[in-house]
C-alpha cells in the first residue's frame, strides 16, 4: 500500500472511530478511560495523527461493542510482511516524526544504509532465505530511507558506535562505500552524525535506541534487540531514554571529529580491498 493510500486509510479509521464513539455517546476522555489511554490520544487517533497499537484497537472494539472492526482495520494497516511484526508501529510513527534520534552500537542505522550493506545484513540474519525474500527486505529498507530525501524530512540525529564503523559487513568494499555514504549525507547537512568512540568507555545505553518527536503528539522511545523491539510512550520511561541519549551525545565526538573517524575507517576498509 502506497504511503498516500495508507494515510487515507488511517484517516478513515479515525473518522469511523469518531462516528462510533459519538453514536455510543462517549466523550474522548470517557472512551480513553475505558481503553487505558488519555482522551488526547483518542483525539489523535481520530485525526490520524497517531496510530493505535493493536491491543488498543482491540480494547476500543470492546468498549464500543463494534464486533472487531477496529482490530481488523488495524491489522490490515500494519500488515507489511517485509517488516517484523514488532516494528510495524514504529514504521508508521517514523513517517510522522518531526525529529528522529538514533543510537546504534553494532551496525550503521537502517535509514543510513546503502543497498549493498542492507543486503549483506539481511543475508547474515537469514542465510537460507530465497532471493525474493532478501530482495523484498532490502527494498523495504531503501523505501524507509527515502524520508531523508523529502522536502519535509525529519530532523535526523544519529550516534553510531565506533564498533559499527570497524565491523566489516558484506565485504570491505561494501563497508567502505557505506561509510562514504554517511560522510556524504553529513556533508550535505541531511543528517547530524556523531561517533561514540571506543575511548569513551561503556555507553549509557547498551542496545539500539530511537527517540521520535511529533508536531502534535507526545514523544516516544523505541528499543530493539536482535529478535524483538519495544515501543514506549510512558512519559517517565521516555524521559529516562532521553536522559540516556543526552549522555550518549555528551560522550560522543563532535560532528566534525566524527567525520574524520568515519573517513579514516572507510580508508582502512578500502585498503583491505587494495583500492586505497
Amino acid at each position: 500500500m502506497a504511503n498516500g493510500s495508507r494515510q487515507a486509510a488511517w484517516e478513515f479509521f479515525g473518522a469511523e472511530l469518531k462516528r462510533r464513539r459519538e453514536d455510543a455517546e462517549f466523550t474522548q476522555v470517557e472512551l480513553g478511560t475505558r481503553v487505558f489511554v488519555s482522551g488526547g490520544y483518542i483525539g489523535q487517533f481520530e485525526q490520524a495523527i497517531r496510530k493505535p497499537q493493536l491491543d488498543v484497537a482491540q480494547r476500543i472494539d470492546d468498549a464500543l461493542q463494534t464486533d472487531g472492526i477496529f482490530e481488523r482495520l488495524c491489522r490490515k494497516l500494519i500488515d507489511d510482511r517485509r517488516y517484523a511484526d514488532y516494528f510495524a508501529g514504529v514504521l508508521e510513527l517514523e513517517r510522522l516524526a518531526t525529529t528522529i534520534c538514533d543510537f546504534e552500537p553494532t551496525v550503521v542505522p537502517g535509514l543510513l544504509q546503502t543497498r549493498a550493506y542492507a543486503k549483506a545484513l539481511t543475508v547474515a540474519t537469514h542465510p537460507l532465505a530465497v532471493d525474493e525474500f532478501i530482495d523484498d527486505r532490502v527494498a523495504a529498507r531503501m523505501e524507509r530511507s527515502s524520508i531523508l530525501k523529502d522536502a519535509a524530512r525529519p530532523k535526523y540525529w544519529a550516534i553510531v558506535h565506533e564498533a559499527a564503523l570497524r565491523t566489516t559487513v558484506g565485504d570491505p568494499g561494501v563497508t567502505a562505500e557505506t561509510l562514504d555514504h554517511l560522510v556524504a549525507l553529513a556533508r550535505r547537512r541531511s543528517v547530524l552524525l556523531q561517533v561514540f568512540p571506543f575511548s569513551a568507555g561503556a555507553p549509557a545505553n547498551n542496545g539500539s535506541l530511537r527517540l521520535m518527536q511529533f508536531e502534535d503528539a507526545p514523544p516516544v522511545a523505541y528499543t530493539e534487540t536482535s529478535f524483538s523491539g519495544t515501543l514506549v510512550d510512558d512519559p517517565a520511561v521516555v524521559q529516562r531514554a532521553r536522559d540516556a541519549y543526552d549522555l550518549l551525545r555528551g560522550a560522543a565526538l563532535s560532528p566534525e571529529a566524527s567525520l574524520d573517524v568515519i573517513e579514516s575507517a572507510a580508508g582502512d576498509h578500502r585498503r583491505c580491498t587494495g583500492t586505497a
